[in-house]
């Protein structure tokens, strides 16, 4: 499938310099650092996220968890992560499990998460299994300028 057509669109409207790099498919974040032999601190991971105004996505490190406790006290308590059914109905153009962890494209409101803005360079998950999204931080600076931001993740 390569880069979903919503994700690649929304990239060349924004004008975002990257690289695609094709792995072996992978069933994870984790998984996918260790086929591209990439540290998974730079691999951003989307979580879809459902609240009674509608969905977030939340956008974190490979190598971190969500800390729904801490995303309830930045964001609200309304918040629960979203069903498979429903994360497959809002990124319908992307392989079941392969969010991309850009939320603008697919009307969704984001909030990134600290960590994620430390890394030199970014893989973005890119709506299969084996593609990825790679960028500079400038780039993934532009590209999630104007997001909310929050620490609500520990690392692995």
């Amino acid at each position: 499938m390569a880069i979903a057509p919503t994700l690649q669109k929304y990239l060349a409207d924004e004008r975002i310099e990257y690289d695609v790099i094709t792995h072996d498919s992978t069933r994870s974040s984790t998984g996918t650092a260790e086929a591209c032999h990439i540290p998974a601190d730079r691999l951003a991971k989307g979580v879809v996220l459902r609240r009674e105004s509608g969905f977030v996505l939340a956008v974190l490190p490979a190598s971190h968890h969500l800390r729904l406790s801490d995303l309830r006290t930045q964001l609200g308590r309304d918040i629960e992560l979203a069903s498979e059914t429903e994360i497959d109905e809002i990124f319908r153009d992307c392989a079941h499990g392969a969010v991309p962890p850009v939320g603008a494209c697919y009307g969704l409101g984001v909030i990134v998460d600290d960590s994620i803005q430390e890394q030199p360079e970014v893989y973005l998950e890119s709506g299969d299994h084996a593609t990825l999204v790679h960028m500079s931080q400038a780039q993934f600076a532009r590209l999630t300028a104007g997001t909310q931001h929050g620490r609500f993740t520990i690392h692995s």
